[in-house]
């Protein structure tokens, strides 16, 4: 056998995979730099030439532009997962709860603004999106009862699962975008609502 006709060595192999994870990476980090610019559908030409990558190259890494924007979103989750822990579950007095919860919403909201938009979008024709939404909104959501379990675990089932889902929205990425964009307000002005509204559903009657 020739060295040209040569089995790859594993080391060789490895490098081929490795190259190919790192422009997949690379074309998905492109498109997630289009979604932060505001570009809501680029093409696949748009992402080419951001990532340095072909066109014809990039239907290589990813079967079509439905799968990279899966990828990029679960690589942008990946990298904001941090925020989505609350500092001192469920300790100390509720104002201080709800500081700690506004300020963890906030933080995370605005970090996923841009592709949180493109995801929702996205979500109507695209059934993995759609059910990675309703598992982040879940997990938010169960993530507030804890938080709030003292006040909530007070009331009555009725009044708990009314008081939950009015809280669950006022502290959601949807009520945060209607302030931001449709109200233009501040990251300060968004925060005061927030709280506003959380000690007011939440104030012992």
């Amino acid at each position: 056998m020739t060295a040209a006709h040569s089995p790859a060595t594993p080391a060789a192999v490895d490098g081929r995979r490795a190259g190919r994870e790192r422009n997949r990476n690379a074309v998905a980090d492109a498109l997630l730099d289009l979604y932060q610019e505001g570009v809501i559908s680029p093409g696949a030409q748009d992402v080419a030439d951001r990532s340095g990558v072909s066109r014809r190259s990039l239907f290589r890494y990813f079967d079509d532009m439905d799968e990279l924007c899966r990828v990029a979103i679960d690589r942008h989750s990946a990298r904001v997962s941090h925020l989505f822990e609350i500092e001192g579950p469920g300790a100390g007095p509720l104002a201080a709860r709800i500081d700690r919860l506004v300020r963890q919403r906030t933080q995370l909201f605005e970090a996923i603004a841009p592709v949180a938009r493109i995801a929702r979008l996205r979500a109507p024709f695209q059934p993995i999106i759609a059910a990675e939404l309703a598992r982040s909104a879940a997990l938010l959501r169960a993530q507030l009862a804890r938080h709030l379990a003292r006040e909530l675990d007070g009331l009555s089932p009725e009044t708990r699962s009314e008081t939950l889902a009015a809280a669950d929205v006022l502290a959601s990425f949807e009520s945060f975008d209607l302030m931001r964009r449709a109200q233009s307000l501040s990251l300060d002005d968004v925060d005061a609502a927030m709280r506003r509204g959380l000690a007011a559903l939440l104030a012992t009657p």
